[in-house]
């Protein structure tokens, strides 16, 4: 029952690719573990979980580990977008796009030029 809960938590597990998950009920509590690829997936996946159990859920334990620590995230860019815009996606703040031209000055010559298919380094702050 509480699995069925928590299914768009799953859901958004196996989209995100989550590796070496597991997931058990048991005494009504819903137990997962894995490994998300950066600390914005695993991010995510906690985000879910209070949107559907709550600040503080009891019926859920969840043990997310994260594979690279060394950034928040790696980013592909697609058409339209800035680095404005992807600041405001991961840090909710356009002008900490300095921050990601920064992490980046090995493939960005100017902030303002970016292209599509880029994969950039989303840093940790």
């Amino acid at each position: 029952m509480v699995k069925s809960k928590y299914q768009s938590v799953l859901d958004l597990g196996q989209k995100l690719n989550i590796q070496n998950g597991d997931v058990n009920e048991e005494n009504g509590v819903l137990k997962i573990k894995g490994t998300a690829n950066t600390q914005y997936e695993k991010n995510l996946l906690w985000d879910k979980i209070k949107e559907v159990g709550g600040a503080n859920p009891t019926d859920i334990v969840a043990d997310i580990k994260v594979a690279d620590t060394s950034v928040y995230h790696r980013h592909t860019v697609k058409s339209g977008e800035t680095l404005g815009k992807i600041a405001k996606q991961y840090y909710d703040d356009a002008s900490k796009y300095q921050k990601i031209f920064a992490a980046n000055t090995d493939i960005l010559k100017n902030p303002d030029l970016i292209h599509p298919n880029q994969e950039l380094i989303i840093p940790n702050l």
